[in-house]
């Protein structure tokens, strides 16, 4: 980046922060900083793919420029808090993000905040703010009893309103930023690591800084769901792993040093420089970090059933084995484009896999539920993201808590970012590096994670077992 470049970035974060700035005195509420590691508890649930932005890189652009897709519409609110019911009942969560689409375009969402809270599952809205810059909603959110906001901040100033489509979009997310301090709700935020925002990274981690955010986290941009059709990622939106750190590391060592938890989401391990390590999160680290999804609760509401707006909800399915389906992957991308027939598969497929799980947990019934996460981390991985290995990863020593490469990111652009990791010895256990971050949890997370437990019960059982998970040294 040239002076001139650093400039202009420098000069698009002042007029940045003077939006966000409050004209008054907050009063925000602080985390609890633990390094104590123990599988998550969060639960995961989408509203409907309705949205009033278009960001290129988003997960759902597909549905959600589609009316007639069977997710596009929201759900009734009854629908909304019977998954609330089923997270907390037969799964466990003590919290839950709430997504869309755009979550805050559901009038009715107030309404499941209050559920949430009236049944111990605490709320957060994962949204891009625009609805926000409305002071009086974000009161009413609030009185709700919403726990955080968890902000898409893609960029400052124009970059921004390019990369989600909407002019003046900016200026309302600022605005947003300057009402949440103000009313004293707290958030956190997230940046996708796409081309065109890599520049602005520091200032968007001083903006953070400077706003009282408590959590910022980076997220690759993955072939996930619809950005995992052939031909929907090229070289001009998603840069090169090298590429990244130059200007990540600079907010990562700024965040660091400011006390405000970052992460990093979806990158190969040895990508990182070695100080950096402790924040990389990927699938077999997401289990152990609060701020994640549980992945048993996920398996459920990430089916059809519990994403489409007129669908019955289908049963809760056990923890288990899962069916793997790589060697269709070329097939499955296409029966996406018809929904109806991508529902029967994945119904019968969880039904099959409800099964497995049953009997697996009978005859396994010893067996660590860690280990079930570690084999579904691989699972999400692999075979439903398409991530690979590529030659290079055969000598890295901690290929086992990595999953790689994106799945078409050899293809774009080659394997050259590849340098295996050599400690000596190979490394298994997840948390092996992110035991040494420093965690800012939720008060109400605390609480629990104090007494944390090194297993849960098989999720057929409404049981807990006993053993405090040792805390990580600090």
């Amino acid at each position: 980046m040239t002076q001139t470049q650093s400039g202009l970035h420098q000069e698009i974060f002042e007029t940045a922060l003077a939006l966000a700035t409050p004209t008054g005195a907050v009063n925000q509420p602080k985390f609890v900083k633990t390094f104590t590691r123990a599988l998550n508890r969060r639960g995961i649930m989408w509203l409907g793919q309705t949205c009033n932005l278009r960001c290129h890189f988003c997960y759902y652009l597909d549905r959600i420029e589609n009316p007639q897709h069977p997710e596009h519409g929201f759900m009734s609110l009854d629908k909304n808090r019977r998954i609330c019911d089923t997270l907390v009942e037969v799964y466990h969560n003590t919290s839950v993000d709430i997504q869309g689409g755009e979550p805050t375009l559901m009038r009715e969402l107030p309404n499941l905040i209050r559920h949430c809270s009236a049944i111990g599952l605490d709320a957060t809205v994962i949204t891009n703010a625009q609805v926000l810059e409305h002071r009086k909603i974000v009161d009413q959110y609030q009185e709700a009893g919403i726990r955080d906001f968890l902000l898409s901040i893609q960029g400052l100033g124009e970059v921004y309103d390019q990369i989600v489509g909407r002019p003046g979009a900016h200026i309302r997310q600022m605005k947003t930023l300057r009402n949440l301090q103000e009313a004293g709700v707290t958030f956190r935020t997230n940046t996708v690591l796409a081309r065109q925002v890599l520049p602005q990274l520091p200032f968007i981690a001083e903006l953070a800084i400077q706003t009282g955010a408590q959590v910022v986290n980076f997220l690759a941009f993955n072939p996930f769901d619809d950005q995992s059709l052939a031909g929907k990622r090229s070289i001009e939106g998603v840069p090169r792993y090298s590429e990244i750190f130059e200007f990540l590391s600079p907010a990562l060592d700024r965040l660091e040093a400011a006390g405000v938890e970052a992460n990093v989401r979806y990158l190969p391990l040895c990508v990182a420089p070695e100080r950096h390590r402790k924040v990389m999160h990927n699938f077999r680290q997401i289990p152990y970090d609060l701020h994640e999804n549980d992945f048993a609760s996920w398996s459920w509401t990430g089916l059809s059933p519990q994403r489409e707006t007129h669908a019955e909800l289908s049963p809760p399915i056990a923890f288990g084995p899962r069916i793997k389906t790589g060697y269709l992957q070329p097939i499955l991308h296409q029966i996406k484009k018809l929904p109806a027939v991508e529902r029967v598969l994945k119904t019968a497929k969880s039904q099959v896999e409800h099964q497995m799980a049953n009997l697996y947990q009978t005859v396994h019934s010893s067996e660590s539920i860690e280990d079930l996460y570690q084999q579904d981390a691989r699972l999400r991985a692999q075979d439903h993201c398409g991530y690979r290995y590529v030659p290079a990863c055969a000598s890295c020593d901690v290929r086992s808590i990595c999953d790689g490469f994106h799945g078409d990111y050899a293809d774009l652009m080659g394997e050259a970012d590849a340098h295996p990791i050599k400690l000596g010895r190979q490394v298994t256990d997840p948390i092996h590096f992110i035991q040494a971050q420093e965690k800012s949890v939720h008060p109400t997370d605390f609480a629990w994670l104090e007494q944390a437990q090194i297993s849960r019960p098989p999720l057929t059982q409404n049981i807990e077992r006993s053993g405090p998970r040792a805390e990580a040294p600090g």
